[in-house]
């Protein structure tokens, strides 16, 4: 069957795909996206199933199905405390580009790459950023709402002090956790799929973790005093911080046993 779809255009195997996907999830009774987070989610399939397949697709389902289902956690304990995501949790544009924009760029780079424009040598980096991203967005996005919903103590990552759930970067030993397994969780389908190593792995985890409590600094220092820092923008920062930091973890293991 993956033989197949090879064989065909990947970029007319992306518009059918999407098209049918998301026509499903417009009908579905539990919304996951608005109106308008369908259209660019399904740009973004697209992209990212023109530029690395099948493989590339199976890495942002599972983040998107998984990070979903994290944000439904305690949803009516959370909507009480005021502290639950908007819309129910469902996704709009800023989120599906907040969480994936660092993601599509790598596979646009991998897809120029492919196209003859770039040398390869490169190629390999960037798939690593690409589920890096991944891993890091759904590190953050299980680290904060598992910690909303069960963080029995949480502290403000700059401070220690103790603070309220929900308060930008506060912090669980809860949420933590969860955070971390969540990274491992999405970084081995990564390598499942092939597009990683072992080593990829790794360098995921730590980037994951990295960027995730960078991502609550920057909300507890940052993100009150400036308009424009809202949360997609941060995610985007998040993701980016993580993409970079496995690929520089990647470069200089690579540098130091060569």
């Amino acid at each position: 069957m993956i033989s197949l779809i090879n064989s065909v255009n990947p970029w007319l195997v992306g518009v059918s795909l999407n098209t049918i996907l998301l026509g499903i999830a417009a009908i579905a009774p539990k919304k996951l996206l608005t109106p308008a987070g369908l259209f660019h989610a399904w740009l973004l399939g697209v992209l990212i199933w023109g530029t690395l397949g099948w493989k590339g697709y199976v890495v942002v389902m599972f983040y998107f199905l998984v990070g979903s289902g994290v944000t439904r956690i305690g949803m009516a304990q959370k909507q009480a405390e005021g502290i639950a995501e908007k819309r129910s949790g469902a996704r709009g544009p800023e989120n599906v580009w907040g969480s994936a924009l660092t993601g599509a760029l790598c596979a646009l780079g991998i897809g120029i790459i492919n196209s003859g424009f770039l040398l390869p040598s490169p190629q390999s980096l960037l798939l690593l950023g690409y589920v890096a991203s991944f891993s890091t967005k759904l590190s953050d996005t299980t680290a904060s709402e598992v910690g909303k919903a069960y963080g029995k103590r949480t502290f403000l990552i700059t401070t220690l002090q103790p603070v309220s759930r929900g308060t930008e970067g506060a912090v669980s030993l809860e949420g933590t956790l969860a955070g971390v397994v969540a990274s491992i969780a999405i970084a081995l389908v990564g390598w499942g799929v092939g597009l990683i190593d072992l080593w990829g792995i790794a360098w995921c985890v730590l980037a994951a973790f990295i960027a995730t409590n960078l991502e609550s600094v920057i909300g507890a220092t940052l993100q009150s005093k400036y308009a424009w820092l809202t949360n997609e923008v941060v995610n985007i920062f998040n993701t980016l911080i993580g993409a970079i930091a496995a690929i520089i973890l990647a470069w200089t293991w690579t540098t130091i046993i060569a």
